[in-house]
């Protein structure tokens, strides 16, 4: 929508810009028609005094000039600078005008009409209080003329015939005006209707999108930070599902209102899904966001909403992700999906909190030699595309790190063990590249072909990072995340204490997310069932004494881990 009028607008513009080279021309014309008429005689004392070949020459430079930046301008000039520029095209016009008329002949002058030109456009440039104060101008000019050249007249009918004349300049520039005046409200009020959700009355998931562009753009050329939040109401389906939808629908209009209410008006305040809700927050760093998000999460779960406790938690209360150009992020798409990490960060630490984005990979970043830092950035870009093929892998990633930190702790592991442990977790899908998406999403069982693709991923993964020295130790979690205790798994085959220890512990991790979370080709599990199937599968698939450790973990973070399968239905 906005780029229809804008589009309209820039038509409009150029329209008016050649009627004013037009009339600019015209005067020229009639300048030199003025000037050679021989039988001109009673307009030529005006002439005399105020040189005409000097006037029409100066007329046509001034018209070239203005072809000139017309032709050069339109779309280019600043915004900050248009009602300047504006001013002084008027202001020239006037002056060119007033010239004209009183050199050809001053209260006779049949060319007085020509400040009309003046008028109108600056009317449908500017609107109509403008248009009404060139009218008032023009209006002034001509009666004073009047009033010079016949003066110490008891009736002058010049003046009194110009009053007609001004009264259409006033009138013309007042409807015209008026006109101007209500086509851009009906603009605004279908600009309106494109940009604005309906149901919050806060902008929509598509003005959010065409506004980010525009604001990281200005922010590039200012270098000013530009932060994003991302909420999400917590366990929203849970709601619906016990108060229906219309008492949803009443949920979403508060939130949407008391977002509103908690940032400035330069602020953009979005509905970027069905319960999420976007923040755009231009110039402002990290640490002003974060306080910006904790207002709002606090004040969302301080209102009273109607059924609230029959929540999961008594109160209906929103997670929020926070993140940061170009500190966090180095495009729009990097902001929204790095404020999203942040936001599933937050779902995933018992929701109604405030998280800010962090990157295994920036980490990452600090213990790789210089010359490879390039390729952990192509490593990044690698995950988003696989992120992109498979949703289950976005997610998967950052809970398998999560699961990697708690159990890493809990097994005590070294400083330089559990950053190796950490890592590989962060990498052990990256393979996953060289694998279509139709595989990795397909719902009904992988045939013979299909799985023997899938099985290659550990090797295509360590291909990828094999070159970088600092990643070596990382290789064996890697290439073998999907060995089994017995023997049977791939690529190797390896067995028991072959398989390395750090690459066992990553197994279980790996395994227990895959259990408790949503697959295109199985169901999940609760974390119940996916203990129950830790200890079935104990000295088989999994290490058993580590099996036992981390069934251990997850029961001590129960509230940690219990309704992720809410979540991940978002």
């Amino acid at each position: 929508m906005n780029k229809i009028i804008n589009n309209r607008q820039k038509k409009v513009y150029e329209i008016i810009c050649i009627v004013k080279l037009i009339s600019l021309l015209l005067c020229g014309i009639i300048i030199f028609k003025n000037y050679f008429d021989s039988s001109n005689i009673n307009g030529r004392s005006a002439i005399e005094f105020l040189d005409g070949p000097s006037i029409g020459t100066s007329v046509s430079v001034i018209a070239m000039i203005y072809a000139i930046w017309l032709i050069f301008s339109i779309n280019k000039i600043d915004v900050k600078y248009i009602k300047i520029i504006h001013t002084i095209e008027n202001f020239m016009f006037i002056l060119i005008f007033t010239v004209l008329v009183i050199s050809s002949g001053a209260h006779v002058s049949q060319y007085k009409i020509l400040f009309l030109f003046i008028i109108i456009t600056s009317t449908i440039q500017s609107g109509i209080k403008h248009g009404i104060i060139i009218a008032c101008v023009a209006s002034t000019i001509v009666l004073s003329i009047d009033l010079i050249y016949v003066p110490n007249v008891d009736i002058n009918q010049y003046f009194e015939n110009d009053l007609i004349l001004c009264g259409i300049f006033i009138i013309t520039s007042w409807l015209l005006g008026y006109y101007v005046k209500i086509e851009d409200e009906y603009a605004e009020g279908l600009s309106n209707l494109a940009n604005i959700d309906g149901l919050t009355e806060i902008y929509n998931h598509r003005f959010f999108h065409d506004t980010l562009k525009e604001i990281i753009v200005q922010a590039e050329q200012s270098k000013l930070p530009v932060s994003l939040i991302i909420a999400d109401i917590d366990y929203f389906k849970h709601y619906n599902d016990i108060h229906g939808h219309q008492k949803g629908d009443e949920v979403l209009k508060k939130i949407g209102y008391i977002l509103k209410n908690n940032v400035r008006e330069s602020d953009i305040v979005a509905r970027y899904g069905g319960e999420e809700f976007s923040i755009i927050l231009p110039d402002t760093d990290e640490n002003d966001a974060l306080v910006v998000a904790e207002r709002i999460r606090a004040a969302v779960e301080m209102w009273k909403f109607e059924g609230e406790k029959d929540q999961p938690k008594g109160n209906i209360t929103i997670s929020v992700g926070v993140s940061t150009f170009p500190i966090k992020a180095k495009n729009e798409m990097e902001l929204v999906n790095s404020a999203d990490d942040a936001l599933y960060r937050a779902k995933f630490f018992n929701k109604n909190r405030v998280e800010t984005y962090y990157s295994v990979i920036e980490e990452l970043k600090e213990d790789i030699e210089a010359e490879h830092i390039d390729l952990i950035t192509s490593i990044k870009t690698l995950i988003s595309v696989i992120n992109a093929k498979d949703r289950y892998t976005y997610g998967h990633i950052e809970r398998v790190v999560m699961f990697a930190k708690l159990l890493g702790n809990r097994l005590e592991l070294t400083d330089e063990e559990k950053k190796t442990l950490k890592y590989g977790a962060y990498l052990h899908d990256i393979g996953k590249i060289n694998i279509s998406k139709e595989i990795l999403n397909k719902k009904m069982t992988l045939n013979k072909d299909e799985w023997e693709i899938l099985k290659q991923h550990p090797a295509n993964g360590v291909e990828l990072i094999e070159s970088v020295e600092s990643l070596k130790d990382i290789v064996p979690l890697i290439l073998h995340h999907h060995e089994r205790y017995d023997g049977t798994g791939y690529p190797m085959q390896l067995k028991e204490k072959s398989i390395p220890y750090l690459a066992r512990v990553l197994t279980v991790v790996d395994s227990f997310d895959a259990m408790t979370s949503n697959r295109p080709y199985g169901i999940r599990k609760t974390y119940e069932d996916a203990i129950l199937e830790l200890k079935r599968c104990s000295g088989s698939q999994f290490d058993p004494g580590i099996a036992e450790i981390f069934i251990k973990v997850v029961e001590e973070n129960k509230d940690k881990f219990d309704n992720l399968t809410l979540f991940s239905e978002k």
